[in-house]
């Protein structure tokens, strides 16, 4: 076999190497207004916080900050990749979001609360407000609790007021808070129970989900079961009730164990907390990775790094001011929420909404009554949800009074057919969009358009963030170099205030997971020779901006042809009537794996058939006959977890005739068997002669 032969087989069979097929799209420019307005209008943003000047570059976003310890050095890289930032400063997060504030804001909202039943008004809670039962909650975990700095406590809450009080109190006493998110099942809750060390759970009755108030207490007594039996003793359940007096769950409470919440605080009013000195490096929280197989991966964020990136970004990304009323639209529960609904925003004093129910109930004018009751201007949400209020009610949000002046997608992704309706008719073509790239394990915002400086690109993140320096790899390590149309593994070549400290518990799969298979030099304390591996396969265009293609593990092989399965999702989602798409690998004696689609419809679709061909006819348009799918299967819904995104694993597992595992986190499970029963009956007839 000749070199060039070689070569071009190592290429097809290289894991990083995906075929990019996706077009080139128009740029949008921010609105003069906008730019007058924004945090961000300084042009040599990126060069003042290049690599010469780094790290102290980001000095800035410390200043943000108020410190009752100087840091001496902003960067220790001793110990890689174990990176330390801020080191001997000392400052407490609460005090940051609510103390600070009051002298200028005691009488604003920091948080107002929207109720799913639309019938209870929405309630603001002031930065006063917040003081007092930040304090008062703070007295109770210390001297009922006996928490102290250091201990770790697990809360699994919903979406209400409950949430941020009971974090900021964690934080004002130096307790590691690991929130799960509210819908996890109770089995889930109790695994990171056991690897947290948690003693104390928080919990709460009941809460509102699609027109229905579920039982949330039945999940504390299955984690706490499931925790003891992984070798975790919970000596207290702490449980909010969703209204103080009232019990709303028919699941009994344990004499001796569990606790209410609200009764309690009786106790403690008008207490007041000093909040602790911490460390820059103590840690903050745990935020547990949501993966359904193997032991839960807490990723451990530090405090004055992770304060100072989320305040930066909050400020200069997201836009936000003081007099600005937010809302992001994701789950307290996932990283986007800890960094850009409670803590980045009351850092900065602005104020936070918190809705506890889903997007689409009663009906799916919700979020846009909303957003014109409350005087919104900044609106967060993700590509599910957008592609779900699109699919809901395509031509609702025109007809609706919400004025945005900025727009967040974060999550995945998004289609540039998704983009457009975001901006053309969420934002009524006047807002910014920031399409942000970033994980769980970054603390915030990684690439994105600077919103008053850059132009916006449908389908792209954009270039990378002020002090961010990304490189993309092949497998051999070799840079792919910008405009080269092809897309490797999206890594970043230094470190920054925001990044994970660790793994809880296991430094060992914390380099192995992000740094061993790039590391240049394991023996090396040079930042240079440690870049962090994200998993996410992406390509630059030669203007330097980002697309994001997904997991490099969701690649399809067909036929030693590598595709991404989102960028077949995006030729799918092209397709006026398909409101959403999920691409899964099947495996093919010849092919080795193609891929299966499933689509859900516009409420107008007339014709699933003809849906379903003109779904083939686009993804061999767009990206060839390579791609063409298996099968294209209407389904009347997606498998999705409570947060609104779709299960693909479970649609994986059908296309593949394996068991679909645990479902119970599921918002429509019982979609599941009808997908199986219309997948089962479509391959019977298609083996009929």
């Amino acid at each position: 076999m000749s070199n060039t032969s070689r070569n071009e087989e190592r290429t097809e069979a290289n894991e990083a190497q995906i075929a990019v097929h996706w077009k080139e799209e128009q740029y949008f420019q921010p609105s003069q207004s906008f730019i007058d307005q924004a945090n961000l209008r300084d042009p040599d943003v990126r060069t003042r916080f290049g690599e010469d000047n780094f790290p102290d570059c980001f000095r800035e976003y410390a200043d943000l900050l108020t410190w009752s310890k100087p840091y001496h050095t902003v960067l220790d890289t001793s110990h890689p990749p174990f990176w330390k930032w801020f080191t001997g400063g000392e400052l407490n997060a609460c005090y940051n979001c609510v103390d600070r504030h009051l002298e200028h804001y005691r009488n604003k909202a920091a948080f107002i609360f929207v109720a799913e039943p639309e019938s209870d008004a929405p309630v603001a809670m002031t930065y006063q407000e917040l003081y007092v039962r930040v304090n008062e909650m703070a007295a109770l975990l210390r001297d009922f609790c006996g928490l102290k700095k250091g201990d770790r406590v697990t809360l699994h809450l919903p979406m209400t007021l409950d949430l941020p009080i009971t974090m900021l109190a964690c934080a004002r006493l130096g307790v590691i808070h690991s929130q799960v998110f509210g819908g996890f099942s109770g089995q889930s809750c109790g695994s990171r129970i056991q690897d947290s060390g948690s003693r104390v759970l928080i919990s709460t009755d009941a809460y509102w989900r699609s027109g229905k108030l579920i039982d949330h207490k039945v999940n504390a007594d299955i984690a706490v079961q499931a925790a003891e039996a992984l070798g975790q003793h919970v000596d207290q359940v702490l449980i909010w009730q969703r209204y103080p007096g009232k019990y709303s769950s028919p699941t009994p409470m344990v004499e001796g164990r569990d606790h209410f919440v609200n009764e309690l605080l009786k106790q403690y009013a008008g207490r007041r907390v000093e909040p602790e000195a911490m460390d820059a490096e103590a840690p903050l929280f745990l935020m547990y990775s949501s993966g359904t197989t193997g032991k839960p991966k807490g990723c451990q964020h530090r405090t004055g790094g992770y304060l100072a990136y989320v305040a930066g970004t909050s400020k200069y990304i997201e836009d936000i001011h003081p007099t600005d009323t937010y809302w992001c639209m994701a789950d307290i529960g996932w990283i986007t929420g800890h960094s850009y609904i409670v803590y980045g925003p009351l850092l900065l004093a602005a104020t936070s909404v918190i809705y506890e129910g889903t997007p689409t109930f009663p009906d799916v004018r919700r979020p846009w009554r909303i957003a014109e009751r409350l005087g919104v201007n900044i609106f967060h949400t993700s590509p599910t949800a957008v592609r779900a209020l699109r699919r809901a009610g395509p031509d609702e949000p025109s007809q609706c009074q919400q004025r945005f002046k900025h727009m967040t997608t974060v999550g995945e992704p998004i289609e540039p057919s998704a983009w457009r309706w975001y901006y053309e008719e969420v934002g009524k073509s006047q807002a910014v969009i920031v399409d942000t790239w970033w994980q769980t394990e970054n603390g915030g915002f990684l690439c994105s358009t600077i919103p008053a400086l850059d132009a916006m690109k449908p389908g792209s993140a954009g270039p990378a963030l002020p002090g961010i320096y990304p490189v993309i790899y092949d497998d051999d390590g070799n840079e792919v170099a910008k405009g080269a149309g092809q897309a490797g593994n999206l890594c970043i070549r230094n470190p920054w205030p925001g990044i994970m400290q660790t793994v809880w518990g296991n430094d060992q799969r914390f380099i192995d997971t992000y740094y061993k298979r790039y590391c240049k030099n394991p023996d090396s304390t040079d930042w240079r020779d440690w870049p962090y591996m994200s998993g996410d396969g992406a390509m630059q265009a030669a203007d330097g901006y980002f697309r994001i293609l997904g997991r490099l593990d969701d690649v399809i092989n067909v036929s030693g042809h590598r595709l991404g399965t989102k960028e077949i999702e995006s030729a799918c989602m092209t397709v006026p009537e398909v409101a959403e798409a999920a691409v899964v690998p099947v495996s093919d004696e010849v092919k080795g794996k193609v891929p299966e689609v499933y689509v859900s419809l516009t409420p107008d679709a007339r014709d699933p058939a003809a849906a379903a061909r003109k779904v083939v006819q686009a993804c061999e348009s767009i990206i060839g006959k390579i791609a063409r799918p298996e099968h294209v299967y209407v389904v009347q819904d997606m498998p999705k977890t409570r947060s609104g995104k779709i299960m693909r694993r479970v649609l994986s597992a059908i296309s593949n005739g394996r068991d679909v595992g645990d479902i119970t986190t599921l918002a429509n499970g019982s979609v599941v068997e009808d997908i199986r029963t219309q997948v089962d009956s479509a391959r019977a007839a298609a083996r009929k002669p």
